[in-house]
């Protein structure tokens, strides 16, 4: 009998820890841990690993997750000395630490020390309760769950992660942060033991409001470090020499545009690590706010820094000021789609150059345009006339670019750049002539990007917010094609081959100004960064007198200054960029393009150009003359007799010359020796050429200059009528600047008038001459 009641003992002794054990399984699948639940933070980290930006959860916690091989090794033994000394040795709750809390609490009638382990405390934490004995059932429950599922290191970085810190902040990581300025990794010893000891009381230990509490508590834990032994004595001593005093700290509040928009792309990640240099962004930020006031009201300004090196972007200014919402300051205008007005005219120089179109002096057409609808002006709204391709693109010339987009094709150019990642967005998306000018919206990241292939051999690479982000670059035009551009940009003239020139190139920058002066653009290249400028009003309205040069360009060059002193502060060695070998100097001669003595009849205008790859291309027609032999530039064949005059080729002792000649849409900005009139032989009567196709030049008959109407008596108007004689097809009537009619060759024009005072007449044909005179009505 006693036998069986031993083994009914038995069985009942070991049925009891099984029952408990599948009991313990099904709340453990009923009840399972709220972990999960918990909704993560985010911080964005500088290049340093400084916090730039953090984005709490929806109870405004900041959480900064670390793991232990972060953490240095004396805050981990001051955190287990002090609150779970046997932490890797119990199952989640120490019987033993209970026991002797109950003990201290029944002799001395108060808490002298609790039985919490740290796995109980991850449990309150993750899982909290009420102070009962139901609430502590549930804590040690929670315990055994995360000791059940998580090992010791998983459950220690759990409470490093999570344990409250006082205010906002939870976890080490936040907490180093915000009192100490610092990342965990870096903390003393001193602040280890701070540190360790505030999760106890947050709010009452906070170091920054309560320095001598935080400081009474840190030496209860130096006490409990001596008394095992854990550091050195004289370590100890050292740090209870130490207060305790931290300054107050704002919140990291850097690139707060960066950070939303990395905190959207990378929704997922708690620690998002940028490239931003965390005192180059201050210095910028502070530049933007010092500006603020210069510009008119709602105004803003926008400013990026890329390293060309790498394609690290170094700062992230995507407002004036973040916290001004009369200025739309949480509006990214680096992000927004904006006209880049005139910065897109170095692509198009750059890719006529690759396809052997024009050399760096090659003669383009600063004219009107009257045979097409498309008809801009330049932004002084006057016409230069010749100018050479470095002229055009230093001076923002638009004739010209149109002119060269005209023969390279819009569509052509569009594609090239959307290629590489430059988008254009404009009505239905039909790239045209107006592209060159700002007629389409693109992203400031986006044409820096673009840009990075005048200082990285004709390859564009992507830019880089993230550490991890991988370089990716493709080819959009060849390395001579962008290093002549860049010099171009930089006011560098080519010259000779024996003179070799620096081979670190100085600033290089273009302006933009968009229709209605919109948007003031400055892009800038030096040795070593990009930067972009862009200053206007985030609603598109209007700012009179607001344009690239006075506008962007101050800013760009102070921003230079402040990259250019930093690198010479710590000795930096600046970036080389070598003419390419493919890139040679040359003398070329207007109006033909080619390279010919100065002795040359044929040279009229001689310069030093930059060619790639040895070719010299003959100047380009205009789009308009390039049907009409007599409207193109270059080498035409007359014949001529003894005596010098022009004559049929069938004429007695005739015989050919070769002449240069400028295209006729120049005559009027030509010195008098360089027109045709000079330059043509006079034709020989007693043998005259059949057909002159160098049609003379433009001429208004019916009136002189300066002359004085009067209407006839009884009368308060006049009637004119007038002639053109000259010239080449059409014919465009303008009276003050006003067109009145377009005629064709040989129609009369007549208009009447009666506003008393000085007036003034223009004409223009199809080839692009002008004649124009004044007169008074009395």
């Amino acid at each position: 009998m006693k036998l069986i009641q031993i083994k009914k003992r038995w069985w009942w002794l070991l049925g009891l820890p099984l029952f408990l054990f599948a009991l313990f399984l099904a709340a453990d699948k009923l009840f399972p841990l709220p972990i999960q639940s918990l909704k993560p933070t985010q911080t964005i980290l500088a290049e340093d690993g400084q916090p730039l930006w953090r984005f709490a959860d929806e109870q405004g916690i900041w959480r900064y997750p670390v793991t232990l091989n972060e953490l240095p090794k004396h805050y981990l033994q001051a955190l287990l000395t002090y609150e779970d000394r046997w932490f890797y040795y119990h199952w989640g709750i120490n019987p033993a630490a209970i026991f002797r809390a109950c003990w201290q609490y029944l002799i001395n009638g108060r808490i002298i020390s609790g039985g919490s382990t740290l796995t109980m405390q991850v449990a309150r934490i993750i899982d909290p309760h009420d102070k009962t004995l139901l609430g502590k059932l549930r804590q040690v429950f929670r315990a055994a769950q995360l000791e059940w599922h998580y090992s010791k290191d998983e459950i220690l970085t759990l409470y490093v992660n999570r344990a409250p810190f006082g205010g906002t902040l939870a976890g080490i990581g936040a907490a180093s942060w915000a009192y100490l300025g610092k990342a965990p990794s870096a903390i003393t010893p001193a602040e280890s033991a701070l540190l360790a000891v505030l999760p106890q009381a947050p709010s009452r230990l906070r170091p920054d409001r309560y320095p001598q509490q935080a400081q009474q508590a840190r030496d209860k834990v130096l006490d409990r470090l001596q008394a095992f032994s854990v550091w050195p004595e004289s370590m100890i001593d050292d740090i209870r020499q130490e207060e305790v005093w931290v300054y107050p700290r704002k919140p990291p509040q850097l690139a707060p545009l960066l950070a939303r928009r990395l905190s959207v792309r990378y929704p997922d990640r708690p620690i998002i690590h940028t490239t931003i240099d965390t005192a180059l962004q201050y210095t910028l930020e502070d530049l933007a706010i010092n500006w603020k006031n210069k510009l008119l009201p709602k105004g803003s300004l926008a400013i990026l820094v890329v390293d060309h090196t790498d394609m690290s972007v170094k700062a992230y200014v995507g407002s004036v000021d973040f916290n001004d919402k009369a200025r739309f300051g949480q509006v990214d205008m680096i992000a927004a789609l904006r006209s880049p007005g005139s910065t897109l005219k170095p692509f198009l120089y750059a890719f006529a150059l690759e396809d052997g179109l024009i050399h760096s002096e090659s003669l383009l057409q600063d004219v009107p345009r009257i045979t097409s609808d498309y008809r801009p002006l330049n932004f002084d709204t006057g016409f230069s006339g010749p100018v050479s391709v470095s002229q055009a693109l230093q001076r923002s010339l638009n004739l010209p670019a149109v002119q060269l987009l005209e023969i390279y094709g819009p569509k052509r150019f569009a594609t090239k750049l959307y290629q590489t990642g430059l988008k254009l967005h404009s009505a239905g998306n039909e790239p045209n002539l107006s592209y060159i000018l700002g007629g389409a919206s693109t992203r400031m990241d986006q044409l820096l990007a673009a840009y990075s292939a005048f200082a990285r051999q004709g390859k564009v690479a992507q830019l880089r917010f993230t550490l991890d982000q991988p370089l990716v670059e493709k080819s959009l035009f060849s390395h001579a094609a962008g290093w002549v551009v860049r010099q171009i940009l930089a006011g560098e003239s080519p010259q000779s081959d024996a003179l070799v020139g620096s081979s670190v190139v100085p600033l290089a920058f273009k302006t933009g100004t968009s229709y209605g002066y919109r948007d003031a653009w400055a892009v800038g290249i030096n040795a070593r960064y990009l930067i972009g400028v862009w200053v206007g009003r985030p609603d598109g309205t209007p700012v009179a007198g607001q344009y690239g040069n006075a506008s962007a360009v101050p800013i760009l060059q102070q921003v230079n200054t402040i990259l250019l002193n930093r690198l010479r502060a710590i000795n930096q060695v600046l970036p080389e960029d070598p003419q390419p070998d493919t890139v040679t100097s040359t003398m070329i001669c207007w109006p033909t393009g080619e390279a010919l003595a100065s002795s040359d009849p044929n040279c009229h205008r001689q310069m030093r150009t930059w060619i790639v790859n040895d070719v010299i291309p003959p100047t380009l027609s205009s789009f308009e003359s390039a049907n009409h032999q007599a409207m193109r530039a270059g080498q035409i064949t007359v014949w001529v007799n003894q005596q010098g005059y022009r004559v049929a080729s069938d004429c007695p002792d005739a015989h050919k010359k070769q002449l240069a000649i400028w295209p006729i849409a120049l005559e009027n900005w030509l010195r008098p020796e360089e027109r045709r009139a000079e330059l043509l032989p006079k034709i020989d009567k007693n043998c005259p050429i059949l057909t002159d196709t160098s049609f003379g030049p433009l001429l208004i008959n019916g009136m002189i200059d300066q002359q004085v109407l009067k209407p006839l008596p009884q009368k308060n108007s006049v009637t004119i009528t007038l002639n053109s004689l000259g010239g080449f097809g059409q014919r465009w009537w303008f009276v003050d600047g006003k067109l009145q009619q377009s005629l064709p060759e040989g129609q009369r024009f007549e208009f009447t008038l009666s506003d008393k005072g000085a007036h003034n007449l223009l004409l223009l044909d199809e080839s692009g001459q002008i004649d124009r005179l004044s007169f008074r009505l009395e």
